[in-house]
């Protein structure tokens, strides 16, 4: 079943007489449940197109849509709304507030959300990420792997149907990475998550179930295609 998909989906950012294309009409579809690597060189527009897809940043033309919805039809307040409780945002700098505790950080959605925290789903997550002994921690006193562990389980206290993930491993040691990349790829299979990650790394990319690729800003390859 589809959950998202974007048509001719373009970015151009406009400086003075300089015009610098990072997306340049793309359009693909995305599966409920499955697990999309993004990747491409430095440049390729692979960020971009994860921003404009998760409601971060406005195209300069073309559509997104989320369950049927076109995304950048709502008014701001609302798709603000709609990414806090129904997309997650994991980033390469954890983005933790470095003055909460570990388990603050994690409840901190849910209560810019003004609602009540599943206690029950939020204890099977720190379970299922391993950092019950971080809790009262703050993130000064964890490592980078632990961080960002404590910040996918707060991209997930929501419960929502999309988790963005932009380069998650980027700041890791090999074996913290791996560790974090095992992790999405659980919380992709237990709980049913849509995962869309970007990553310069084909080792990560590889993970996933499909691949896409892109050059200057256009899809060069995607493995969830098939070709003539």
């Amino acid at each position: 079943m589809e959950i998202m998909r974007c048509e001719n989906l373009s970015k151009v950012y406009q400086t003075g007489e300089s015009r610098v294309i990072a997306l340049n009409g793309v359009s693909l579809s995305l599966t409920q449940g499955s697990f999309t690597a993004i990747t491409g060189r430095s440049g390729s527009g692979k960020s971009t197109l994860l921003h404009l897809l998760s409601g971060l940043d406005h195209p300069t033309s073309g559509r997104v849509f989320y369950q049927g919805a076109e995304l950048y039809r709502y008014r701001d307040n609302q798709l603000s709304v709609l990414r806090r409780r129904r997309f997650g945002f994991v980033f390469q700098s954890y983005n933790l507030v470095r003055e909460l505790t570990g388990w603050e950080n994690i409840l901190l959605p849910v209560m810019l959300d003004s609602r009540r925290a599943d206690e029950a789903y939020l204890n099977q997550l720190v379970d299922l990420l391993g950092i019950r002994d971080r809790l009262s921690h703050l993130p000064g006193a964890m490592s980078g792997g632990q961080q960002q562990r404590v910040s996918i389980a707060r991209a997930l206290a929501n419960k929502p149907a999309l988790l963005f993930a932009d380069e998650p491993t980027g700041n890791l040691d090999g074996r913290s990475g791996r560790e974090v990349l095992t992790l999405l790829r659980q919380v992709n299979r237990e709980l049913g998550i849509t995962l869309v990650l970007v990553t310069h790394d084909l080792n990560v990319a590889e993970q996933a179930d499909r691949i896409i690729q892109l050059e200057d800003g256009q899809v060069a390859r995607d493995s969830g295609v098939m070709q003539a």
